[in-house]
């Protein structure tokens, strides 16, 4: 019995010992027999540094297989993980570097299916770096710019939806802090300020939540500017676009007031305002307010941001200045959240179509021309009744267009012999080119039409001559050496 206890006793301590001292596995990559690819194994090994936080030792084994095995099929793989450690690990510069290595790998492999992943994270980067609406604005630009450009090249990717609401939700906080602007010159009493912040809210951004609030300030300052048919196309376009809209009974007010027509709501806008009244909102709790207000990002726009609709995608682009809005003829930039803006006229508000500045456009009928728009008088062809009088010279075609040109580039008389333009005028060194020329062939007429009279014969009707004659005594008048 005793020996059977000892044997039970040392069996148990062998099982014991067996369960606390597991053998190490064996690693079968080194093995003599494996047949796995030194690259495979080397990036496999770079993921699950990466996978476990180890950023810096991942991206280390990444450049190593770039740089051992640059013809390797894990080579664009090692690439978008480098930038993905990158993005993971998070920071200012870590960001940018992130940045970098997605659009690289987007230009060195347009056609593999990550390069969508890649111009998606490049757009993220930024999305994740924006601030608040009153604050740096340069990420939701940029942001803006690269969702854009991933729906305008992939639409029916499947990340296009999630690219799409981000989108609406960086236009929201542009939108927002444009809108501030605005608000803030509002009340202050500066219209033209205003007018140009709120401008581009009501063109660039239909989605905006607060974009019925924005065309009421519009169509308010045009109304106290004294120009109340393009303020009734602002608020025309509340009742139409935005239908359920707390301001559509005032906008309607104002149109009556002005005996304006009413527009019909538009069904469509209908619908989008229903979707959205219903959409649910995210709600942040007691606890995480305080920490929502310490934070740098926008918190509350992206709640109220759109979640139907299609968002605009037109680029920025400054197509219009401060100064062109609320300037004496009383022109001004509207649109119909197209992202482009037009100048249009009083009389014809909403209609989109462009006019030229006011001293660009011909005079009508019933106007006094301008002196630069003013034509010579034509020369008389008519032989002159006294023969002491010196007879005008025959123009040719060639000269008599030459002459008007001049006369209507410089606004002077045409050349009929009444008046000389002074000495020093002609003398001058800078005249050169074509106001030589015509210069030139002004004074010749009017040495012919001396000549002519000395002799009391008529000038040669031969152009060679004529032209030869002119061209000798024009170069003596250009140059006196």
């Amino acid at each position: 019995m005793g020996a059977l206890f000892l044997f039970g006793a040392t069996a148990s301590s062998a099982q014991i010992t067996e369960i606390f001292h597991k053998k190490k596995p064996v690693d079968k990559s080194t093995g003599v027999d494996n047949n796995a690819q030194p690259d495979k194994i080397l990036y496999d090994r770079a993921m699950d540094d990466v996978k476990h936080g180890r950023q810096e030792v991942g991206r280390l084994n990444m450049q190593t297989l770039i740089n051992t095995y640059p013809d390797s099929e894990y080579l664009a793989k090692a690439k978008l993980a480098i930038a993905d450690s990158y993005y993971k690990e998070g920071g200012t510069s870590n960001m940018a570097l992130a940045v970098s290595g997605y659009k690289d790998f987007g230009v060195f492999f347009p056609f593999l299916p990550e390069a969508t992943y890649a111009q998606m994270q490049v757009a993220m980067a930024h999305y994740k770096q924006m601030e608040k609406p009153d604050r740096d604005r340069t990420h939701a630009r940029a942001a803006e710019e690269e969702f854009q450009t991933f729906l305008q090249k992939y639409p029916n990717d499947p990340l296009a939806p999630k690219a799409q609401q981000h989108l609406r939700e960086v236009q929201e906080v542009l939108a927002e802090g444009d809108y501030r602007i605005g608000y803030y010159y509002y009340v202050k009493g500066d219209k033209r300020a205003a007018a140009a912040r709120l401008l581009a809210v009501t063109n660039r951004y239909p989605l905006y939540s607060k974009s019925d609030r924005a065309l009421w300030m519009m169509g308010d300052i045009l109304e106290k500017s004294e120009h109340k048919e393009v303020a009734a196309a602002y608020y025309a376009r509340i009742v139409k676009d935005y239908p359920l809209s707390s301001m559509v009974p005032e906008a309607k007010g104002r149109l009556k007031s002005f005996g304006a027509p009413v527009p019909q709501p538009d069904p469509n806008a209908v619908a989008w305002m229903t979707a959205e009244q219903n959409a649910p909102r995210p709600h942040t709790s007691l606890v995480k307010k305080p920490m929502a207000l310490l934070s740098s990002g926008p918190t509350d726009e992206l709640k109220v941001a759109a979640t139907t609709g299609a968002p605009n995608m037109q680029p920025e682009s400054d197509t219009f200045s401060p100064a062109d809005i609320l300037r004496p003829g009383g022109k001004f930039a509207t649109g119909a959240g197209t992202g482009l803006v037009a100048v249009v006229t009083p009389g014809t508000p909403g209609s989109g179509e462009t006019t030229a500045p006011a001293e660009n456009v011909a005079p009508t009928a019933g106007e006094t021309a301008t002196p630069d728009a003013a034509a010579p008088p034509a020369a008389t062809p008519e032989a002159p009744k006294d023969a002491a009088s010196p007879a005008p010279a025959e123009v040719s075609p060639a000269a008599s267009s030459a002459v008007a040109s001049d006369a209507a580039a410089k606004t002077t008389p045409a050349a009929d012999g009444a008046a000389e333009a002074p000495a020093g005028a002609k003398a001058d060194a800078a005249t050169a080119g074509t106001e030589a020329k015509s210069d030139s062939t002004s004074t010749d007429a009017k040495s012919g039409a001396a000549d002519a009279a000395k002799s009391g014969d008529a000038p040669s009707s031969d152009p060679k001559k004529e032209s030869s004659s002119k061209k000798k005594k024009g170069i003596h008048k250009l140059v006196p050496w």
